[in-house]
């Protein structure tokens, strides 16, 4: 079984107060895009259209089935969003992007990209795979979905980073898109 290895670099704005961690990108034939959230049936960009813009199609070209790169990298630099993932390398057990089907061969080095990014003081997870690596690397108990707790990273930072466990943007996560994006608008109050 080989090796995948991460496909995009980390997207890492000066300004950036809040990274965001998935798990791992789908395969590049599921993408309709070269960024993060690529795969047109997650809904990543619809809750971010949703709570920024009141519009769950503001990132999304109108009569394709894909997303604005252009309009979400700006968005996301503006907005001071960062975005990588908690795996640099998998090996996918099954031919799909499940979070149960991966296995991490490598996980990120998150104090450093944290260390780039020097002003984030949130962490986002965006799945239980997600989740739990992050409680792992820096033992600290695991948020119910929709809350955080508070962690602290000496290496990074002297006051506590906060690390939000929010809903998969999955579709296959069972949980309405206006329901999740009341659970994403916290993380912007």
């Amino acid at each position: 079984m080989s090796i995948e290895k991460h496909p995009f670099q980390p997207f890492l704005p000066e300004n950036a107060r809040i990274l965001f961690l998935g798990s791992f990108p789908p395969q590049p034939h599921r993408w309709c895009m070269p960024f993060y959230y690529p795969n047109w049936i997650n809904d990543f960009w619809r809750i971010m259209g949703l709570i920024h813009f009141g519009d769950k199609e503001h990132f999304c070209v109108p009569g394709e089935k894909r997303f604005d790169e252009v309009a979400i990298r700006m968005f996301c630099t503006d907005a001071g969003l960062a975005f990588y993932d908690t795996a640099t390398e998998v090996r996918r057990l099954k031919d799909n992007a499940s979070d149960a089907f991966l296995e991490v061969v490598t996980p990120t080095d998150i104090p450093a990209l944290l260390a780039r990014i020097p002003e984030c003081r949130t962490l986002v997870t965006t799945g239980e795979k997600a989740s739990t690596i992050i409680s792992q690397t820096f033992d600290c108990p695991i948020p119910s979905v929709g809350s955080y707790v508070n962690i602290v990273i000496p290496s990074v930072a002297k006051e506590p980073i906060t690390f939000w466990r929010m809903p998969s943007t999955s579709r296959a996560y069972p949980l309405k898109l206006e329901e999740k994006a009341d659970a994403y608008r916290q993380l912007f109050i």
